[in-house]
């Protein structure tokens, strides 16, 4: 029933039910998680009535209290308009939407573990994805200190990066909540209800006979990504960190086994520390001079070759650097109820966060990007984090810090564009970043899916891409990638040979080829292993530069009319499995891709909707059901359609890889 829905849901508001109330809410947060009790006070029904000028009140006599909905429809679909007019203010709002019992729902933001949120309920909280929690699950001895052996660490199924109050149905429409309050989505059998800490200003419903179109409609309102530059295809973005000598034997090594080259990214680029946790950056964002000696050279050098440098930066500041004694100083951090400068802790270490807030420590910020990294040549970098702003912190402004919180991601986003557009480098630097809400889109080039495990695992590990990527898609954010490998090791979960080669033919598929090391670079499998892994990386790397101009195009249509350049299947064929499909997607409108995510598989089961299917490697014609295809290492299954735009590209590709 699925496949058929047209739940028109949007605009008859009384459909709908509404309530209102008060209540009171706690955040707690530890490395990024957050353990929430929310207490609701008093919850009370509305009453819906429509005026004759098409305006609706809703109203509790009991409570004298009013709210007024207004209702406009544009080209983006119909846009409600809330405002409290009588009564004690409330700070808990309810919506009741009507639900098919078989419609499929999708986004939210980012969401890793499942695809299809029907029967769900889902927190619209930012988050860190890869927490605490997630990691001593996964680890039985001692790993950090102070870690309890056995110790029950609680963490919320979907809690995300990106978290955002958007969701499309497979009836064919869209709903955003414009609020950057706390919320839970309830998808339930017959209604959907919305839990909102706030009265939401608007709400936005909008639908259409396409998903293409969809797409369309909901980038009215939310924006579209900035473009990304076309240098990112030209080959593997290499993770390397060290120092300078390490760059240059990993450039002569990628040289002499043929494996292009678009840039390097040197996380370490402004110093390193060693924690518990493994190497990590030390945040503060300068060069490291000894640690990098001639680096301004070394990037000139590596321009002249086409290679670019790419860095990395986020909203923290390392308490033992000269850049927080500059800001201690000023005031520009944010602070405790006590007025000292609130310090949280990611892993291992506190660090302190610049206040956002206050316009003259946001330039100040700002200006570090443009004159310490910019300034240095930098082409592109990681901007990592901005889930940690904390609800008990002390602003410069009066917002409340819960909707703030929310808000953080995409202001630290803002940041980013503003210094990339401001230095003239607009379409020419390529920085790329991990955590978002509602006005992340409008800044943000691209997002990675964070710091996936090095493992197999659902939840963490490879096969939490693509969910996590169409999940995305299905909210407006439509280009995005992974760190090939993934991040996270711990001692019980390092990186394989298998694992990285996996990760590697999936990487062909996407926007973009770039590497990371991990939190511990010994302990994990590199590009640069041997001779066999590092062939394997050749021949991916030179099929993911053959198919640039396909790639290229995928990635414009998300820049100009915002179609994901990863969609799900169901995007173009609206069959009852496909909605069901969480491990395959399509790469724009002519590649299908099921990328093997089981450890030593070398056959898989892949469903291919109704179309004229061919192997991208075998050259093999296959109609639409399910087939069993071989997929030994370095022959993943993807398939093209037959009578597609890219068919003569495509036809190369068997030759190619010989």
């Amino acid at each position: 029933m699925g496949s058929v829905t047209k739940n028109k849901a949007a605009c008859d508001l009384e459909k709908y039910s509404f309530s209102g109330g008060t209540g009171q809410a706690d955040f707690k947060m530890k490395q990024g998680s957050f353990k929430i009790r929310d207490h609701v006070t008093e919850k009370f029904a509305f009453q819906v009535r429509k005026e004759s000028t098409g305006r609706y009140i809703l109203e509790n006599g009991e409570r004298h209290v009013v709210i007024t909905a207004d209702l406009s429809d544009s080209e983006a679909g119909t846009c409600i308009r809330f405002w409290q007019t009588a009564g004690e203010t409330i700070n808990r709002f309810w919506i009741e939407m009507p639900a098919a019992p078989g419609e499929h729902i999708y986004g939210c933001g980012e969401t890793f573990s499942e695809f299809d949120l029907k029967g769900k309920e889902v927190r619209i909280w930012v988050a860190e994805h890869q927490n605490f929690a997630r990691m001593v699950r996964k680890v039985v001895k001692n790993t950090f200190p102070g870690t309890k052996r056995g110790k029950k660490l609680s963490f919320h199924k979907y809690e995300s990066y990106y978290a955002q109050p958007t969701f499309m149905s497979s009836g064919k429409y869209y709903t955003h909540v414009d609020s950057d309050a706390y919320m839970k989505f309830g998808f339930g059998e017959n209604k959907t209800v919305l839990y909102i800490h706030a009265l939401p200003g608007k709400m936005w419903v909008g639908q259409d006979e396409s998903f293409s179109g969809l797409s369309k409609k909901l980038s009215l309102v939310l924006g579209k990504q900035p473009p990304v530059p076309e240098w990112i295809n030209d080959g593997l973005i290499i993770a390397v960190q060290g120092d300078t000598a390490a760059i240059e034997k990993k450039l002569d090594t990628a040289e002499k086994y043929g494996i292009p080259v678009a840039g390097v990214w040197t996380q370490d680029w402004c110093g390193a520390r060693f924690t518990a946790f493994g190497r990590q950056v030390m945040w503060d964002w300068s060069w490291d001079r000894e640690l990098y000696p001639g680096l301004d050279k070394l990037i000139e050098r590596l321009h002249q070759k086409g290679i670019h440098f790419l860095g990395y930066i986020n909203p923290f500041i390392a308490i033992e650097g000269a850049q927080y004694k500059e800001a201690k100083s000023k005031g520009y951090c944010i602070k405790n109820s006590a007025g000292e400068d609130y310090m949280a802790t990611t892993t291992t270490f506190p660090a302190a966060m610049i206040d956002f807030t206050n316009q003259e420590a946001y330039d100040w910020y700002k200006e570090i990007i443009k004159q310490n990294m910019i300034g240095l040549g930098l082409d592109g970098w990681m901007a990592d984090f901005g889930e940690y702003m904390p609800v008990d912190a002390v602003l410069c402004n009066s917002d409340h810090n819960e909707e703030t919180h929310n808000r953080w991601p995409a202001l630290w986003a803002q940041m980013n564009h503003e210094a990339v557009t401001e230095s003239g480098r607009a379409g020419d630097i390529f920085y790329f970043t991990r955590a978002g809400h509602t006005r992340t889109v409008r800044h943000s080039m691209m997002m990675w899916n964070g710091d996936q495990h090095v493992d197999w695992s659902i939840d963490d590990g490879i096969p939490s891409v693509i969910p996590a990527t169409l999940s995305l898609a299905m909210s407006g954010f439509g280009c995005t990638h992974s760190d090939i490998g993934g991040y996270t090791t711990m001692p019980k979960c390092v990186r394989s040979r298998e694992l990285l080669m996996r990760w590697m033919e999936l990487a062909v598929f996407s926007p973009v080829m770039r590497c990371h090391e991990g939190n511990r670079p010994s302990d994990n499998i590199q590009f640069d292993k041997d001779g066999e892994v590092l062939l394997h990386t050749a021949k991916m790397v030179r099929l993911h530069l053959f198919l640039k101009d396909y790639i290229r195009n995928c990635i414009r249509a998300n820049t100009e009319e915002s179609l994901p350049v990863m969609r799900p299947l169901f995007y173009h064929y609206e069959e009852e499995e496909a909605y069901r499909e969480a491990y395959s997607y399509l790469l724009g409108r002519e590649l299908l891709c099921s990328p093997v995510q089981e450890c030593g598989q070398r056959k898989k089961q892949v469903y291919l909707p109704a179309d004229e299917w061919i192997h991208l490697f075998t050259g093999e014609s296959f109609g639409g059901g399910h087939a069993e295809v071989d997929c030994p290492i370095s022959m993943p299954p993807v398939f093209y359609r037959k009578n597609g735009k890219y068919t003569e590209l495509f036809e190369k590709v068997k030759e190619l890889m010989k």
